[in-house]
């Protein structure tokens, strides 16, 4: 087991965080098969971030000296969502995304909230698996689109409640 470090995020932290969601973003990309996702620039949506949920809601993994992942929490009334969470592809499967996981609903039992959320991308079938594996057992809320566009990069084979639906 690798010796993984667990802490808050600091202001040092801005840049290898910025690489970090930009490594988020690249992932995207290449389960939608789409290149604009995140714009010319997507590792600053995280200063974005970082201003609407606060540092103090922000945990990074710290491994040797370098951040090699991150989550937030989200925080709204009586419940929260994780958001987001990201480990370096290098560092997948060590168990670094649970411990992430597992501090961020530390605190939110801490805060008292009712309820913890996450929202994968429906194509994110990784994420799906790892957070199901995590207890995320219940589903809350499901986003449904309509694409109006004829950009035709929906996949095809997926049911709920004998409904099939594209994702």
């Amino acid at each position: 087991m690798i010796e993984i470090k667990i802490r808050p995020y600091a202001p040092d932290d801005l840049e290898e965080c910025r690489i970090l969601w930009e490594e988020l973003t690249q992932h995207h990309r290449e389960i939608y098969g789409d290149p604009s996702i995140g714009g010319d620039n997507p590792g600053l949506y995280f200063d974005k971030h970082l201003a609407d949920v606060g540092a103090d809601r922000i945990w990074v993994a710290e491994l040797s000296g370098d951040i090699v992942g991150m989550t937030g929490l989200i925080m709204k009334e009586q419940e929260a969502e994780i958001e987001p969470l990201i480990v370096s592809p290098e560092y997948r499967s060590q168990g670094i995304g649970k411990a992430l996981v597992t501090r961020a609903i530390q605190e939110a039992q801490t805060l008292g909230v009712s309820y913890v959320s996450v929202r994968p991308v429906a194509r994110n079938t990784h994420a799906l698996s790892f957070f199901h594996k995590c207890g995320f057992q219940i589903l809350g809320h499901i986003d449904l689109f309509m694409d109006l566009s004829t950009s035709g990069k929906w996949k095809e084979g997926l049911s709920l409640f004998e409904n099939d639906f594209k994702y």
